[in-house]
């Protein structure tokens, strides 16, 4: 109940509507596949909108969205237990949005000051671990699906740049979101 908790509060506090964050996840066609070819991530992962929150992060510049990282049981185990390098079986999901202004919000508080999600940006992006079977990036595998049609992302360069990105994050095993508190005494 304590996690649910936790879910509830960050969500009230940064006001996502949960029909916001509703998204179409369509499988994708068939013949469908990710650059490397690799089933594990030639669909979205099912389920994944019930995984627990990792964090969220609000990304300025030409990236300019909000974001919620979520984390497979595998994840967040090796998160709560500070594991690294994370286990194999984690992956990890980034579901990003526009920002926009809240009127409701504002009118409400009387000033302009509030933001909520807006459309989807960047669709769905996950990161997957395997060692041994992605050695050559740090041992995770990027994935992305179009926010439209949640069909994969074959642009090799595009997924191959992920690696590129998290590379500074390489003593964290190239994860850039630390797992995000509470703020509740001994509440994980």
């Amino acid at each position: 109940m304590k996690r649910h908790i936790h879910t509830s509060l960050v969500a009230a506090l940064l006001i996502v509507p949960s029909a916001l964050i509703a998204q179409k996840t369509e499988e994708p066609a068939p013949d469908s596949k990710p650059a490397d070819s690799d089933p594990s991530h030639a669909k979205i992962p099912d389920g994944y909108r019930d995984w627990r929150l990792i964090s969220v992060a609000r990304e300025e510049g030409k990236i300019d969205d909000i974001r919620a990282v979520l984390g497979n049981d595998i994840a967040i185990k090796a998160y709560r237990e500070g594991t690294l390098p994370f286990p194999d079986g984690a992956v990890i999901a980034r579901i990003a949005w526009s920002l926009v202004p809240s009127e409701e919000n504002n009118k409400a508080f009387g000033q302009a000051q509030s933001f909520v999600p807006g459309a989807p940006k960047n669709g769905v992006q996950f990161m997957f671990k395997d060692a041994r079977k992605y050695a050559a990036t740090g041992g995770w595998a990027y994935a992305q699906f179009g926010e439209a049609d949640g069909k994969p992302v074959v642009d090799e360069a595009k997924l191959s740049a992920c690696f590129t990105c998290h590379q500074p994050a390489a003593a964290r095993d190239f994860i850039f979101t630390r797992y995000s508190l509470s703020g509740l005494a001994g509440q994980k």
